[in-house]
């Protein structure tokens, strides 16, 4: 069965969904059985590649909210994180353009594989969630990729040429056209969709369901907490 879900770098309900997901397929003893492919999904296509502020500061005027409570909001996000093993560190992120962090996922899903490109994924998600770097840095995404198994010629070939791009907006109005407007958002097999990031029992259920009923028609679970353009919902 396979999984296909949109996700952006800069999403913390995409680095947490993403994490608890692989939990529940290893609960379920379904490694063998599911394939992950991410799709992607830029928050802010115009972000800049150059850092300009801190995510408190950012969090707070984008919700209008005050900094104690924007920092509050932020912890509570990052306290999520922490409960699926992840140093979560979202208060120190350091956020920036991740069109080329997509384009070199892209590039290792077409020429590596989905199994192959999960390994750069979550080196990414680290980078900015945990390490707090730049995701528009060359140096950093060159890193990522070579801890991933990734060659420098490899990197080099995609960070200094478009190539891929028109790829990872081929996926972005793929997911205007299933009308999705926030992120994460899985499609699990043919019989469910998952918006947000669901619940660990939700998730659980709607996987062993999938793994069921393949066949079945399409059925939506519950809402779960997500991320769109206009910023991250708040609990």
């Amino acid at each position: 069965m396979k999984i296909v879900y949109w996700s952006d770098y800069a999403c913390p309900y995409c680095y947490i969904a993403e994490q608890r997901l692989k939990r529940v397929i290893k609960d379920l003893g379904a490694e063998d059985k599911i394939e992950l492919e991410m799709k992607s999904f830029q928050l802010d296509p115009e972000a800049k590649n150059e850092y300009v502020g801190s995510t408190v500061v950012r969090f707070a005027r984008k919700y209008g909210l005050p900094m104690e409570l924007a920092e509050k909001q932020i912890e509570q996000i990052s306290q999520l994180g922490r409960e699926e093993g992840i140093d979560f560190r979202y208060a120190d992120t350091r956020f920036t353009n991740t069109m080329d962090a997509h384009r070199l996922t892209k590039y290792a899903q077409i020429k590596k594989g989905n199994k192959f490109a999960e390994k750069l994924i979550e080196s990414l998600f680290d980078a900015y969630f945990t390490k707090n770097l730049e995701l528009s840095d060359k140096k950093v995404l060159k890193a990522c990729g070579i801890a991933s198994g990734l060659t420098e010629e490899e990197i080099d070939s995609v960070l200094n040429s478009e190539d891929f791009k028109d790829e990872v907006i081929l996926d972005e109005r793929e997911a205007m056209r299933y009308g999705i407007s926030a992120v994460p958002f899985f499609l699990v097999g043919k019989a469910f969709t998952m918006p947000g990031a669901q619940p660990y029992e939700m998730m659980k259920n709607a996987l062993k369901k999938a793994l069921d009923e393949e066949n079945a028609e399409t059925q939506t679970t519950g809402k779960g907490i997500s991320c769109g353009p206009d910023g991250c919902r708040i609990r």
